[in-house]
């Protein structure tokens, strides 16, 4: 019997669309293996002194073994190159200005707000004024990074999907990638907290003010100094709610509302405890650095020995992890010292004022009378349009970027515009023997101004700031803008090696750092208040030390991992007090649900996501009236961060003063119901009520490629990392939210390396066809220590230098 002809037609359109599809799919598997980086075999480069091996483990962890640093640098630029080229270009891209021509009109309003500071200029001139050692080692880097993009058999997927082709890697684009963590670690370069407090002085009283951004001497924890003074309620007649027009013109606050209060903040931890405390004799150091978390993860664990007469041995072991797109490692041991760092959130810009002469607007006032500005058209090139040209407005203080309160253009001064804020010394550390040593090098690092701990092999420790460019200022508050045409005002020079706030073996053989503040008085004034953590996080940190008296890298893993909610206890204990006599069912649910307090931020708490709502809309329900009145006059005005308010809210709360409260309500009980309520009603209405609210539900990874929303839904799944739900949150040791958290975990006693934890979110590798391409991961979401040590050796490669 024949096949009718229709029939035979619809199969041969099958089997030619199967053919097509297998087609396109191995096509598209081949290109995408052909941008794996090579882990086996030989390859001849243009630029090396003498063969280099690269091995690497199952977990992609990378040994480079070579006969100079120089070679080594060679050699991390290969692998850094081979592994991540794409992630190092968003780096530098993102910097510059410069990403809109990669990934089209999406990137334009990040380029013109990073275009302003004009980084790649700003890079140039730091690199031409490296010492000649430093500017070899980033050359040498930048000639491994493109023998490595060369020598891939295809170009990094990615540029396949954005039909783009890859530029070469310039020596200045490592003053770029430094440039990027810059804005990641200041703001974006935008000073925007301070912009908001001016507008909040231009409308409310200064007593008021005050107490509104008060720290919270409850949480600090502060290495030395002490903590702030208690905040002082102001009184009714510094401002008063139920006085006619306290709110302008708003009648109601109904539509008044204020973001989350617990925004995520660039941070880390870091801890050391002595020898003396410490079972093996040497110090110990823990780290995490806490970030935007992103598939591949920002840090590449790494590990470069090379002949050094400096060492033990005479020859230099350090492993940790590296920056891709920098010759550096960033957080190591080098067997000898181990070393970390976590922002130190002081203030590092600052708005000046310009006054612009009447008769001629390109003219602005100076203390000698007046200069010119200088223009620069910044063009903007942008894939898939027209370029977009950018008029940046210099000065001698920086570029002009906003308005005062009052209309008058503000210049921002800041340390990441400065050439001089630029440099590669840190990989000095690699050769540094001592605590002592280390805290003497520190201040000379050309890096965002960063808390320094060091431990070391003989059992001390110690902390200081590391970064070279901490401004000393004249004539002004810092934290209003000023007008710096006035004599003696401004920034008057850079602080002295010997004025750098410094301990070094402490009494108790322990210290912290958790972006809280860390000093106070004449040091603190040097540092400056740029927005420093509640410092709940570092009093906990701070208190698990102090509840031991010996400790070995594990040890210090837990306090890490240490998700329990000490700074909710006291909300969770107001929650029960407000709704200790309702007779409301959905309130009585509330209380019955927060009643038995786990204090722990674990993924199936439900307590905890509903006390974490109670004290979110607590404060937003408490400043409702405050940013009401102020976003009447200024319509962009945010409540500054991070955290700032807990003082004041949880003072008020508490004392309950009648003329700070709402006069939507009749008395603080009534408000604080209303935000049970919120709770109740918000949460009470998705699937399964209340009792279904989980804190994992919430609080999950996220972790995702940049490239993963542009693509179909199976396609981006398979490039992010899984969608765990995850312990931990803000204000505690373990800091976890989505796409947010601790882009690593270290835990070493130099000398010690081989009982070192090294744990990370993601893997070493950009291409999911890589075996490492999310390796380690389970082990970071379940808080399993990874060993910071290379396992077996799985893959080696030999890079040699060309025929002599």
């Amino acid at each position: 019997m024949t096949t009718k002809p229709r029939f035979r037609w619809f199969r041969t359109l099958l089997i030619v669309l199967l053919v097509v599809a297998l087609g396109l799919f191995a096509t598209g598997w081949w290109l995408l293996a052909g941008s794996r980086a090579q882990l086996d075999g030989r390859q001849r480069v243009t630029g090396l002194q003498h063969e280099v091996s690269i091995a690497r483990d199952a977990l992609g962890t990378t040994t480079i073994s070579g006969q100079s640093r120089e070679d080594v640098a060679y050699a991390l630029g290969y692998v850094h190159a081979q592994e991540r080229f794409f992630p190092m270009d968003l780096m530098r891209r993102v910097a510059a200005g410069e990403l809109s021509e990669l990934v089209g009109p999406a990137a334009l309003d990040t380029d013109i707000n990073h275009r302003a500071h004009r980084l790649r200029a700003v890079a140039q001139a730091a690199y031409a004024a490296l010492a000649p050692e430093q500017k070899h080692m980033l050359d040498v880097y930048r000639d491994g990074a493109n023998a490595g993009l060369f020598n891939l058999r295809e170009k990094p997927w990615e540029y396949l999907l954005l039909k783009a082709k890859p530029q070469p890697w310039r020596s200045e684009d490592t003053m770029l990638v430094i440039a990027a963590m810059y804005l990641d670690l200041n703001d974006d370069g935008r000073n925007e907290r301070e912009q908001h407090i001016a507008q909040m002085r231009a409308v409310l009283p200064e007593p008021l003010v005050k107490f509104l951004n008060s720290p919270d001497p409850t949480w600090e924890a502060p290495l030395k100094d002490g903590t702030s003074p208690s905040p002082v309620v102001p009184a009714a007649d510094v401002f008063d709610l139920r006085k006619p027009g306290a709110l302008g013109g708003n009648a109601t606050l109904a539509e008044t509302s204020i973001r989350s209060v617990d925004r995520f903040y660039p941070g880390s931890n870091s801890f050391a405890v002595a020898g003396s405390i410490s079972r093996s004799g040497s110090a110990i150091l823990a780290n995490d650095m806490h970030l935007g978390l992103r598939v591949p993860d920002i840090w590449f664990r790494a590990r470069v020995r090379y002949p050094d007469p400096t060492a033990p041995t005479g020859q230099r072991d350090v492993i940790g992890v590296s920056l891709p797109g920098t010759p550096s490692l960033v957080v190591a041991s080098n067997g000898q010292i181990a070393w970390g760092f976590t922002n130190s959130y002081g203030d590092w810009m600052d708005w000046v004022r310009i006054q612009r002469d009447p008769s001629d607007s390109n003219r602005y006032k100076v203390p000698e009378g007046w200069a010119t500005i200088e223009p620069h058209d910044e063009i903007i090139g942008i894939k898939g349009a027209a370029p977009h040209t950018l008029h940046v407005e210099d000065t001698r203080w920086g570029p002009i970027l906003a308005k005062d309160t009052d209309g008058t253009p503000l210049a921002l001064s800041w340390i990441g515009d400065q050439p001089r804020a630029y440099n590669v010394a840190l990989m000095q550390l690699e050769h540094t023997s001592s605590v002592s040593a280390a805290l003497d090098l520190a201040p000379g690092f050309g890096m965002p101004p960063q808390n320094f701990l060091v431990a070391d092999s003989a059992g001390h420790i110690g902390w200081t700031i590391a970064g070279n460019s901490i401004p000393l200022r004249s004539g002004f508050d810092p934290q209003r803008p000023a007008d710096w045409s006035l004599p003696n005002t401004g920034w008057t020079g850079w602080a002295a090696p010997s004025e750098y706030p410094r301990i070094e073996n402490p009494a108790d053989g322990r210290l912290w750092t958790a972006n809280n503040r860390t000093v106070g008085s004449d040091e603190l004034a040097l540092l400056g208040e740029g927005g420093h953590d509640v410092g709940a996080r570092a009093q906990q940190i701070r208190d698990d030390l102090r509840a031991r008296a010996d400790f070995g890298p594990g040890n210090l893993l837990d306090i890490q991992l240490d998700d329990h909610a000490l700074f909710l206890s006291r909300w969770q204990q107001l929650l029960q007090t407000t709704l200790a006599n309702t007779q409301d069912a959905s309130l009585g649910q509330l209380r019955q649900l927060t009643g038995a307090w786990r204090n722990q931020a674990a993924p199936d708490s439900v307590d905890y996501r509903l006390v974490h709502a109670f004290r979110d809309e607590v404060h937003k329900l408490v400043l409702a009236p405050f940013v009401s009145r102020i976003q009447q006059r200024f319509a962009d005005f945010e409540w500054p961060g991070p955290g700032d308010q807990e003082a004041a809210v949880w003072m008020l709360v508490q004392q309950q003063p009648a003329q700070l409260l709402d006069p939507t309500y009749h008395d603080w009980h009534a408000l604080l119901l209303q935000a049970a309520r919120n709770v109740a009603d918000t949460l009470g209405k998705q699937p399964g009520g209340l009792a279904a609210r989980t804190w994992g539900e919430m609080n999950h990874a996220g972790i995702q490629h940049p490239l993963s929303r542009a693509l179909p839904g199976f396609v981006g799944r398979w490039l992010d990392m899984p969608d765990d739900e995850l312990s931990g949150d803000h204000n505690m040791p373990r800091v976890a939210g989505p796409a947010t958290g601790a882009s690593e975990r270290l835990d070493v006693s130099p000398g010690h390396e081989d009982e070192g934890i090294l744990e990370m979110p993601g893997g070493q590798s950009d291409n999911p066809l890589s075996p490492f391409y999310g390796a380690g991961h389970e082990d970071w979401v379940h808080g399993r220590p990874t060993p910071l040590m290379p396992g077996k050796t799985r893959y080696t490669l030999l890079l040699e230098p060309p025929p002599r």
